[in-house]
């Protein structure tokens, strides 16, 4: 009788569960320390993240897999390969930039976030975003999910008598444990038709399911797909992204734009290619029309702010994210018409890490510029230029990034690969539908930059940035620039490596 007692490969589960541990840490230690040391919490979050990241190091040559079935070693239930590499990198990077703003936006709360609550939701919750593109079965896919999702109503939510963040944290809550119930309902349809959860196997059995399961895995294929569709605010699924930026504290606004994308994106790809390549003639016209429909709404949400507005800036970046989730459903769906479905999800990470580095960044501006003007408002970032010529230098590099235009060469590159991956798919209609969405995006990005070189109507208001948002803001743009430089090496970084 074979052993049922496995070796763990720790180095492979290393990221998640350093995050995870330091997590611990912090909480263990926020019973100890008094309340003038609890800023220290924040600079132990910050090593920890850093530390997360390093250690995809060691994993970059090699293709490691853990928590294999005793049977058949080959069938596993985490594996770090290049696509998961990719994920976590973006994960890490992005929470560690997410945590930099933190440390500030904790420092002027004036004590209305709880330091050791915020920073073990915050380190919970990037565990298990850097758990789940590692997912190799779907019990494994849902719990790194929920694991990535639970902790972020708490932190939208968090903020002591802000009665828009309670209100941003029920919604968000409520679609999301919405989407988590039709995931969850779809999976048991599918383990019902096919005895198994792993991706793989999955991927072999449900191509012969008996005719009398068949109508159930069809049932659970479209639950499973409906489910992910919430988690990635694709419309109409979408309703809650707005308002849940605006009530969360930024930096946690700025983490589920980029993290909480990542996370959706990449266990779509997980479900959509790796188990379910069978169903492609289901999922990815539907995938197709979700895109055209995705991308449209978020870019006209987005045009239709008023730059004077309460909030205006984080709703119109709130708009734009859903707009920017339409481009990235176009290379998943093209892989599903694709003969080179690899070539189509390293499209999505391209345009994903491109993304995630000028998102980031444009955030990282709007919590410089919202420590003077607390309404945040696009019409408070006029004259800029004038207060601060460097920031809105770079604010006009991250927008045009976003546009896709020069200098902004990584946003250009990054949309000519996702709009080469529709029209390499047959997918023509889409990609005509995405050239007309980049012109409309156009509009409000070049509003916005124009703004920031406007005479004011007064004296400059002078913004100067604490260590952590000026660390923030030059990684990003260090990021931004020497990928402009050089955008081949997003490409030859994002071979996935998944088939």
């Amino acid at each position: 009788m074979s052993s049922l007692v496995q070796s763990v490969d720790w180095l492979a589960i290393a990221p998640p569960t350093v995050a995870a541990v330091v997590g611990l840490v912090v909480l263990v230690a926020d019973l100890f320390l008094a309340e003038s040391r609890k800023p220290l919490l924040g600079w132990i979050a910050v090593a920890g993240l850093a530390a997360a990241a390093l250690m995809l190091l060691p994993l970059l040559d090699a293709d490691r897999s853990t928590f294999c079935l005793v049977a058949d070693t080959e069938v596993c239930s985490y594996t770090a390969d290049r696509f998961t590499l990719v994920i976590q990198f973006l994960v890490l990077g992005g929470a560690l930039l997410s945590a930099l703003l933190s440390v500030t936006a904790l420092k002027d709360s004036g004590k209305r976030l709880p330091e050791g609550e915020y920073w073990f939701l915050f380190l919970s919750s990037a565990a298990g975003a850097a758990l789940l593109p590692a997912s190799r079965d779907l019990a494994t896919l849902v719990v790194a999910l929920e694991v990535a999702s639970l902790p972020a109503f708490a932190l939208v939510g968090l903020r002591h008598g802000d009665r828009r963040s309670s209100e941003a944290a029920l919604k968000f809550f409520l679609s999301s444990v919405t989407a988590t119930a039709v995931s969850l309902l779809g999976i048991s349809f599918v383990y019902a038709a096919t005895g198994t959860l792993h991706l793989t196997r999955v991927a072999e059995r449900i191509q012969d399911v008996d005719g009398q399961l068949a109508t159930l895995a069809q049932t659970g294929v479209v639950l499973t797909l409906v489910g992910f569709a919430f988690k990635t605010a694709a419309v109409p699924f979408h309703f809650w992204v707005p308002d849940t930026y605006v009530g969360a504290p930024l930096p946690i606004a700025a983490y589920l734009s980029v993290i909480g994308k990542a996370v959706g994106f990449s266990g779509l790809v997980l479900v959509t290619v790796v188990a379910l390549p069978s169903y492609a003639d289901a999922w990815a016209p539907a995938l197709a029309v979700l895109a055209a429909l995705t991308m449209t709404v978020g870019n006209v949400g987005a045009l239709r702010q008023q730059s004077t507005r309460a909030y205006s800036a984080v709703r119109l970046l709130a708009w734009s994210s859903v707009g920017q989730a339409g481009y990235l459903l176009v290379p998943i769906a093209a892989a599903g018409y694709s003969d080179d479905p690899e070539k189509s999800v390293g499209s999505t990470l391209a345009y994903a890490l491109m993304y995630g580095a000028v998102n980031l960044g444009a955030f990282s501006v709007a919590a410089l510029v919202g420590r003077a003007h607390r309404l945040n408002r696009v019409a408070d970032y006029r004259g800029l230029y004038a207060a601060s010529p460097l920031t809105a230098l770079l604010m006009g590099f991250f927008l045009l990034c976003l546009a896709g235009l020069p200098p902004g060469v990584i946003g250009l590159f990054a949309k000519v690969t996702v709009f080469a991956a529709a029209v390499d798919a047959g997918l023509g209609w889409l990609a005509v539908v995405m050239a007309v969405n980049v012109v409309i995006a156009l509009v409000y990005y070049l509003r916005w930059t124009a703004l920031l070189f406007r005479a004011t109507e007064g004296e400059p208001v002078r913004h100067r940035g604490p260590a952590p948002v000026t660390v923030a803001i030059a990684l990003t743009a260090v990021l931004g620039v020497a990928l402009s430089g050089a955008p081949q090496l997003v490409l030859r970084f994002t071979d996935t490596g998944l088939f």
